[in-house]
């Protein structure tokens, strides 16, 4: 099933992190569907935390119905939690969540966050904080559903306000609003960072500013 052979694509797999709750509000289900038809759209597997409920069963099973590729990576204790009914795609079990973030991340090439509580968060920090210290170079994106995560980056924007954060580090995370925005975000950033160079890509992409920070 895996046969992402389109070369104009930057990622073949994207790890997706969000909640194994739906939210209260449609708007997030809905944004979790738009996430899956754009990966679908451009032929990327998806690689996900295994659950069959909330926002990780929805975009797992429309990944899957527009024929491309799933992997679930769920510690052995959450599968009672997180798995309801058939899953979709393949499921490996691990021992716990240490395991499970680090498969994940090894069999991604970029990382997204829809809306979620405190795993999902914890997962997109550890994430970022890789990235920080060098131990990977992939893009990292917020789907900033209706303003989700507003709070969120006003913090990270606090924290290089108040000397904890390098203003270099805060451009590791992007954000949009849509799926295909953030998306379009990400594989720009992939490309200058495959070219190797150091690029202030405002002129480039006028809808975002972006500073190397390795």
């Amino acid at each position: 099933m895996e046969s992402n052979s389109n070369s104009g694509n930057k990622f073949k797999k994207i790890c997706v992190f969000c909640g194994s709750h739906p939210g209260h509000r449609q708007v997030f289900s809905d944004a979790a569907i738009d996430l899956g038809n754009e990966l679908v759209n451009r032929n990327i597997s998806l690689v996900y935390g295994g659950g069959s409920v909330g926002l990780m069963g929805l975009i797992s099973q429309r990944v899957y119905d527009g024929g491309c590729h799933v992997l679930g990576v769920i510690p052995k204790a959450l599968v009672p939690i997180e798995i309801s009914g058939e899953t979709v795609g393949d499921v490996k079990i691990v021992s716990d969540m240490h395991e499970r973030k680090a498969l994940m991340a090894q069999e991604s090439e970029a990382f997204v966050a829809l809306p979620g509580g405190y795993g999902t968060m914890e997962e997109l920090l550890e994430m970022i904080t890789w990235a920080q210290l060098g131990i990977h170079k992939k893009p990292i994106g917020l789907l900033n559903v209706d303003g989700y995560y507003d709070p969120l980056l006003t913090l990270f924007d606090k924290g290089v306000q108040e000397g904890f954060i390098k203003p270099v580090a805060r451009h590791i995370v992007l954000s949009a609003p849509t799926a295909y925005e953030l998306l379009e975000k990400m594989e720009v950033i992939s490309f200058f960072k495959l070219c190797g160079s150091v690029f202030i890509l405002e002129m480039h992409c006028p809808f975002f500013l972006y500073e190397h920070y390795l």
